[in-house]
């Protein structure tokens, strides 16, 4: 008798009402000037001779679909991204050599953010993101997660309940915005071996012996990659009893102890909340790859944070491309989730995904929490417009399709397993990828590509938001749908 492997799904995409692949606020647009479309030609016929041209074009604009979104959309992001780049929007260069405090921001949606260093109550310090804009504060919790591989398969199924029970824990957490684990992988530059190695070699030792850990030392960095595990929790202070940044800061530290002590369970071991100039240096080999070394030079001694402040996270130059994004010393491309697996899948369907590749390389997840009252509201209006998608196809003679059949069976089946006490996650997943040689950018998108097809994926390339995009895979609070709202 074999042992069953346990898979996992239910995953879905929100549709809200809107029909021929338009959002809601579409549909009920299109529905609208139908109606008017109707009501005059009922009452003048020869109107039809001027409303037929515009009612033609609304059609087409609305119901053609170009890459999966309306023509509407399409142009409009067009339009938009020429606009912001007329006006200079999609460039920055620091002014290095102005003495001005505030030379050095961060560009784009980082513009806001500034770093802050608090006491964790154990004797160390920690660093936390302030947006200066919102209020929001970021912190972040480096964790080393164990190999389901190393593990007994029960044991590793235990870890991934205990990573859902810990999410849907998130509802009742109404001050945290939103939960990003970030996975960052890199080719080792060596220096770390390089350095400790040099430093272990007595000037007497044999001239073989020092032969052999030089060979070794060389081809140690075409054959490691570095790893690191990152776990930010956003904050807002508005949603507690915090008069002022200090109280809203001790009220995120109590956060921290509560749920860091419950990672424990999901498999990982957290190794620290990360302090000011770690996140700094972070955010500085992101912008700059061939920072790395020298980075993690300062970050390895104790004055660390005297030599590594937020002047130094941000780059000297960038320009954003609707398809790229150019920085400092790198180039990079960003995907979002476009569709999650369809099918069930195994706990370790994103190993390749995350794997250590030739390039650097930053997938995120994003987790917003709903709370109950929320949750259920949000499933019930899911459930509601699955139906009316099907009445609509009804009474207009179309079949419900296959796909329309498994996403209201979906719907029905998220609100059910809510009704029966599950938390529901809104769940976000973007992918980033750097070279330091342009001419390597093709083999770098077609690496990640590939990785996101055998990991039941479907990745979509960022196009006219790379800044935002890249911003979102830093340990700095970033949210793309809460940036949407905002600028509508």
């Amino acid at each position: 008798m074999s042992d069953s492997i346990r898979t996992y799904g239910g995953w879905r995409r929100r549709r809200g009402l809107g029909l021929a692949g338009m959002d809601t606020t579409t549909t009920f647009l299109a529905l609208g000037a139908a109606l008017i479309f109707l009501i005059a030609a009922s009452l003048k016929p020869a109107v039809l001779l001027y409303l037929a041209p515009p009612a033609v074009l609304v059609g087409l604009l609305c119901f053609i679909h170009v890459g999966g979104q309306p023509v509407a959309t399409f142009l409009l992001a067009r339009i938009r991204w020429w606009w912001s780049s007329l006006r200079g929007y999609t460039r920055y260069r620091a002014g290095i050599v102005i003495d001005h405090p505030r030379a050095f921001h961060l560009p784009g949606v980082l513009a806001p953010l500034t770093l802050l260093s608090a006491e964790d109550g154990y004797g160390s310090r920690y660093g936390v993101i302030w947006d200066r804009r919102t209020g929001f504060l970021t912190a972040t919790l480096n964790v080393t997660p164990a190999s389901p591989w190393l593990a007994d398969r029960d044991e590793a199924d235990a870890w991934v309940a205990s990573w859902g029970g810990w999410l849907a824990s998130l509802g009742h957490m109404p001050a945290v915005r939103w939960v990003t684990v970030t996975v960052e992988t890199a080719p080792s530059p060596g220096t770390a071996l390089s350095d400790a190695v040099t430093a272990s070699i007595k000037p007497n030792a044999p001239q073989t012996a020092q032969e052999i850990l030089g060979k070794l030392v060389a081809s140690a960095p075409a054959a490691s990659a570095e790893v690191d595990t990152r776990v930010s929790v956003t904050f807002d202070p508005k949603r507690t009893q915090a008069k002022d940044l200090t109280q809203a800061v001790a009220e995120l530290g109590r956060i921290l102890d509560a749920l860091a002590g419950r990672l424990g369970g999901c498999g990982v071991s957290v190794a620290g909340r990360m302090n000011a100039a770690q996140l700094a240096g972070t955010i500085r080999t992101a912008f700059d790859p061939y920072a790395r070394a020298e980075v993690a030079r300062v970050l390895s001694r104790p004055d660390s944070s005297e030599l590594l402040g937020w002047a130094d996270a941000g780059p000297v130059h960038a320009l954003e491309h609707p398809n790229r994004y150019e920085h400092d010393g790198g180039t990079s491309v960003t995907w979002a989730w476009q569709e999650p697996p369809r099918q069930n899948v195994h706990s370790d369907i994103l190993t390749r995904l995350v794997a250590p590749g030739p390039f650097p390389k930053r997938v995120t997840l994003q987790y917003r929490a709903l709370d109950s009252a929320t949750a259920s509201r949000t499933l019930q209006n899911e459930v509601n417009a699955a139906a009316f998608r099907a009445q609509v196809k009804q009474r207009t003679g179309r079949d419900e399709t296959a796909h329309d059949a498994w996403d209201a069976a979906r719907a029905r089946q998220a609100a059910a397993e809510e009704a029966a006490g599950a938390g529901l996650c809104l769940v976000s997943l973007y992918a980033t990828v750097t070279v330091t040689n342009p001419e390597q950018l093709p083999h770098a998108v077609a690496d990640v590509e590939s990785a996101s097809d055998s990991s039941k994926t479907r990745l979509r390339i960022l196009w006219g938001s790379q800044a935002a995009g890249f911003a979102t895979t830093l340990p700095c609070g970033i949210c793309p749908p809460d940036l949407t709202r905002r600028s509508l």
